[in-house]
């Protein structure tokens, strides 16, 4: 019976150089000279670091422009609040989503159900959903269906089996 998972991942290396090329821009750029704006990747967390909110924001746009270049998609990204760090600077921590949530995965279930494709049927394993179905059409209009939804994650499609 034809098969495929659906599953949310982030490239860790192509978010590792994206990183790096924001900083090294923070770093040459005449707009951020003397602001102390720094940009870092610890583990799945972005921390970004300026003087005021506006730079952090400029800091914000440069990130998203490299993330954009690199294929990243900017849904993986779910922003913290902008904080008040030591020595009169703001904080934002920017978290890399990877996985599909119980929550999420739920939805993504209803959203297949109510296609109302025959023999189509989804389950939740792990941070994946397997779907199966009797026709390889109706799994490709599943796909279909799934690019064009905004879940709010990104999606990829693995696995495709007849």
């Amino acid at each position: 019976m034809p098969s495929f998972d659906v599953v949310s991942q982030v490239d860790a290396q192509e978010v590792r150089n994206a990183v790096d090329q924001a900083a090294r821009e923070v770093g040459t750029r005449f707009d951020f000279k003397g602001t102390d704006s720094s940009i870092e990747l610890n583990g799945l967390e972005i921390v970004m670091r300026s003087v005021t909110e506006d730079r952090l924001n400029a800091l914000r746009q440069v990130l998203e422009e490299k993330l954009v270049r690199r294929k990243v998609s900017l849904k993986a990204l779910s922003y913290g609040k902008v904080e008040d760090a030591a020595g009169g600077t703001v904080r934002q921590v920017a978290t890399l989503t990877a996985g599909i949530s119980s929550d999420k995965a739920k939805q993504i279930n209803t959203f297949i159900k109510n296609l109302g494709l025959k023999g189509i049927q989804s389950q939740t394993q792990g941070d994946q959903i397997r779907v199966t179905g009797k026709k390889r059409d109706d799994l490709q209009s599943v796909i279909a269906s799934l690019r064009e939804a905004d879940l709010g994650i990104p999606l990829q499609f693995e696995n495709f089996r007849d």
